[in-house]
């Protein structure tokens, strides 16, 4: 059985999660891509331990994540037994329901139908009593906002998670559905979006503000956009890429000319500043302190130990950095 470096929290790594007690690592590991029933098992175990020895204590997943639909909670959940059961009061274990799951009307949406019965075949997968975060995974317009606050309500007092989560949300509908949350006295504490420098929808939607003035934190996926913002593309795809193999969430229009460009031009700028371009892509995300944390997903260990070297004072940027990333993003679109 794995046993889990001596000096694993040895670095100075975790922020808090808006105002609540909760800390998270800087860098979180995302269980997107890399842990369905495709890949292969002993890589899967080599990035959590590479993880978890580095100090990354949270894990995230979804209902959805795979593929099949399911699968990457299934495989973790056999590394938890089989290897990391020593150490699940150390670990920050999350997953999320929302998207589309299985067949029929209850399958997918945020009813309370939906959300406890997938929570629950969630648990089953991962062979855990509780995650410690449960997200509605996006907003669904169609069933009150009411209920599916008091799904997450409910999945947080049966113990069967221990915050709640929203994922999606623009600033305005979150704020509503903390109103709701603070009045039910349901712990809801964090806000999981995609932001990069290509990508400020939190900025433009009142997300990133609101999550500041109600002290929630927010965790960002994609902060790479699907490894654009690495020097992976830099010239040319490789024939290993999910774009030459997937194209679900990479695909040739994410490459366009003006996008990698423009990476070019951020990768002189990381130069300068002494980091890779993914490590100062990550960095600029966390300069805001509401960012507790960036999710990374990874196919290699050596791109978890890449992005560990993220550090405190990596994260603080010249104003005249910020203004040259952003012309650079503006000229991306």
């Amino acid at each position: 059985m794995y046993k889990a470096s001596e000096n694993r929290y040895d670095n100075d790594l975790y922020n808090r999660v808006g105002a609540s007690g909760l800390k998270l690592p800087r860098v979180s590991l995302g269980l997107w891509h890399n842990f369905g029933d495709t890949a292969d098992y002993d890589n899967m175990k080599a990035l959590c331990f590479t993880a978890f020895d580095g100090g990354i204590t949270h894990f995230d997943l979804a209902n959805n994540y795979g593929p099949d639909p399911g699968a990457a909670e299934r495989n973790f959940g056999k590394i938890m037994r089989e290897e990391f059961s020593a150490y699940r009061d150390e670990m920050i274990i999350s997953t999320k329901a929302g998207y589309d799951m299985w067949a029929g009307p209850y399958g997918r949406g945020g009813s309370r139908k939906y959300l406890l019965s997938s929570l629950d075949a969630s648990l089953q997968r991962l062979g855990l009593p509780y995650v410690d975060i449960f997200y509605h995974h996006c907003p669904d317009y169609e069933t009150p906002l009411e209920e599916s606050m008091l799904a997450l309500d409910t999945a947080v007092k049966s113990g069967k998670a221990l915050y709640a989560g929203l994922s999606n949300y623009n600033g305005e509908r979150m704020q509503r559905a903390a109103a709701i949350l603070k009045e039910l006295h349901c712990p809801f504490v964090i806000n999981q979006n995609r932001y990069n420098i290509f990508d400020r929808t939190v900025e433009e939607n009142g997300l990133l503000s609101a999550a500041k003035s109600e002290g929630k934190g927010v965790i960002a996926y994609s902060p790479l956009a699907q490894g654009v913002l690495t020097d992976r593309y830099l010239h040319g795809i490789p024939s290993d890429s999910r774009v030459m193999t997937d194209g679900r969430f990479l695909n040739r229009n994410s490459l366009s000319e003006k996008r990698v460009a423009a990476a070019g031009k951020l990768n002189e700028i990381a130069a300068e500043r002494g980091q890779t371009l993914a490590q100062m892509a990550l960095s600029w995300v966390l300069k805001d302190e509401t960012v507790c944390s960036v999710l990374i997903g990874a196919s290699k260990p050596q791109q978890i130990l890449d992005n560990l070297k993220v550090t405190r004072e990596g994260c603080r940027f010249a104003k005249e950095e910020i203004e040259k990333i952003d012309e650079i993003a503006k000229a991306a679109k």
